[in-house]
């Protein structure tokens, strides 16, 4: 079975812990939805945020979404002018039979700007 990238991306407008967790658990939760995910079928997950989202680390709302046997990785963006801000990014690596087209990529909130073309995905508890 082939393993398939999933990307996500939001934004926080402070740099809280409350914040960061919130928006963390909201992405982790779409990318799950609009793509069927069984978290037991994650073969790892990479989280990366700008370096203005450090009050908290990501990761935590992956392991209280469950998912303790899932490898996760932290790191910083590279800074470049005109990035966007408060930005939280996400990499699923997903072992799945489906096909590259048939993944949907989520992008909420400010990150929606970042990938304009991906962002028809409307999560069931926004309906």
């Amino acid at each position: 079975m082939p393993v398939r990238g999933v990307r996500g991306a939001t934004t926080v407008t402070r740099n809280t812990k409350d914040e960061i967790l919130s928006a963390t658990t909201e992405l982790l939760s779409t990318m799950v939805e609009a793509n069927g995910i069984d978290t037991a079928d994650v073969a790892s997950a990479w989280i990366t945020t700008t370096s203005d989202v450090y009050a908290e680390f990501p990761a935590v709302a992956a392991r209280q979404l469950g998912w303790t046997n899932v490898p996760l990785m932290q790191s910083h963006e590279m800074s470049v002018p005109g990035m966007l801000p408060l930005c939280i990014r996400v990499l699923l690596h997903w072992n799945t039979a489906k096909g590259q087209h048939e993944i949907h990529h989520t992008y909420l909130r400010e990150a929606r700007r970042l990938r304009p073309d991906l962002t028809g995905f409307t999560p069931s508890s926004a309906r």
